[in-house]
């Protein structure tokens, strides 16, 4: 068994030492042939220096790829993808969150069969308030989606090859890798383990990057909002209809009457307010089609210590007078 460990990085130049002796240590132990794909997201610190030095000597089993800019995780976790050659394929962060012990029992599951291996994090530790909100999201979403997603399963994984071959065969631009791992399904086990805390630096993900990530799941994977506004057409044209009938019927019975201000003035805005929110539900598909239609590359490579595996269209070369590498423009 080849295993792949895709761990993508985004200013973790304070951890991704230890984090790497960390992984040699595990990997080692296990006794498996192993490769490390790490891939830099464009980080703004020393990240890209110190995955240099990592790989320094280990080009058989090291590997790294470095975006011209941040691209965002989901582009980190396909780049990876992309790169690896194992059988076996385990995705993982850089902050030591997700603990490389754990591999271990993956691999003791991978050998029963199972195709996608999940290690699903505990909220022990977590603020009250951030894992009521959490665990209220997903009980609604899936009830949205076409696709079930599980609270605390992220994107520490083992996939087998057929799996990541899977979802390498997915094109899309706008990608939600929690859904894509659900979509593609093939035998799949979920383990807990109790949640660690980062070794070093700071998390990269804010509350308004949690909430854009939550509004992706929620359209990602299918089209019930855009049907929500037909069904809250058809509501309030019911309701409407019933007023009037009930408007008419007291002005036969009591004689006419001026609708009450306050009345008119709710109405209007609450109407109001309920057109521009289906209009951004309506935004939000047509501009995920708009950015589909593109068919720009989900991310550009600057510099790869390893030939591209597949998927190169265009290939600037450039000189690198401080590496031993030549630095690569390349679109995927």
């Amino acid at each position: 068994m080849r295993l792949s460990i895709v761990v993508p990085c985004y200013n973790e130049e304070a951890v991704i030492d230890l984090f790497d002796v960390r992984i040699r240590e595990t990997l080692d132990a296990l006794n498996v042939e192993y490769e490390l794909c790490y891939v830099d997201d464009g980080s703004k610190d020393r990240t890209l220096d110190k995955l240099r030095g990592l790989a320094a000597g280990r080009e058989a089993s090291t590997r790294y790829v470095s975006f011209s800019r941040n691209f965002g995780k989901e582009a980190g976790i396909l780049a990876g993808l992309r790169e690896t050659t194992g059988d076996t394929v385990v995705i993982m962060d850089a902050d030591l969150q997700h603990p490389p012990e754990l591999i271990g029992t993956m691999l003791d599951l991978r050998r029963n069969g199972h195709d996608q291996i999940i290690a699903r994090r505990t909220r022990e530790g977590d603020k009250p308030l951030r894992s009521g909100v959490s665990r209220l999201y997903y009980r609604i979403i899936n009830n949205w989606v076409d696709v079930e997603l599980t609270d605390g399963a992220g994107d520490f994984r083992l996939l087998s090859r057929r799996a990541v071959d899977a979802l390498l065969s997915m094109p899309e631009y706008n990608r939600f890798s929690k859904g894509l791992f659900s979509w593609i399904g093939f035998d799949t086990v979920t383990f807990d383990y109790h949640n660690a805390a980062r070794e070093a630096g700071e998390t990269k993900w804010r509350f308004g990057a949690l909430v854009n990530y939550g509004m992706d799941g929620l359209i990602s994977f299918n089209n019930r909002p855009l049907r929500l506004a037909i069904y809250l057409g058809m509501l309030l044209a019911a309701v409407a209809a019933a007023y009037a009938v009930a408007v008419t019927a007291m002005a036969i019975i009591e004689g006419p009457d001026a609708p009450g201000y306050v009345t008119l003035l709710v109405a209007i805005v609450g109407l109001g307010g309920l057109q521009m929110l289906m209009l951004g539900l309506i935004g939000e598909y047509i501009g995920r089609i708009y950015y589909e239609t593109k068919q720009r590359p989900h991310f550009l490579v600057k510099e790869t210590n390893t030939p591209r595996s597949s998927g190169v269209s265009v290939q600037a070369t450039a000189t690198a007078t401080e590496h031993a590498m030549p630095s690569r423009l390349e679109m995927r």
